[in-house]
């Protein structure tokens, strides 16, 4: 086991650096900053909707899974662009998988608010 910090001072600066990752995928991620800016207006969107607490639920998280599948995708990008700029399949897998990763997050937001509209709107 290697040493570090523990308790509260390990949890201060865990704090620190997963703001600092979320400062860069705004500042270096184009498609994070539109996903934020969808989740920034749906949000309201979902509240103004409803209030069930399980619709909430799926759509609000469904939103979420989005930034949260993106950023895992932009990092792993950023690990495969440092290591090497040349092609390699083992690269461009790598990279369209997190792409198909953020593909099916978004899918997810369409079927769970897909399925809330629909028992809202349209279920008797």
């Amino acid at each position: 086991m290697k040493p570090g910090r523990t308790g509260i001072s390990r949890i201060a600066h865990a704090f620190v650096y997963s703001m600092q990752g979320f400062r860069a995928a705004i500042k270096h991620e184009a498609a994070f900053r539109q996903e934020l800016m969808l989740t920034v207006f749906l949000v309201p969107v979902a509240f103004w909707l409803t209030t069930e607490p399980v619709h909430l639920m799926a759509m609000l998280g469904s939103l979420l899974l989005v930034l949260i599948v993106e950023i895992l995708n932009s990092a792993i990008e950023a690990v495969v662009d440092r290591t090497g700029e040349e092609p390699h399949k083992l690269s461009g897998r790598a990279k369209d998988m997190g792409s198909a990763a953020v593909f099916l997050a978004l899918m997810n937001v369409v079927v769970m608010w897909g399925l809330v509209l629909y028992q809202l709107f349209f279920k008797t």
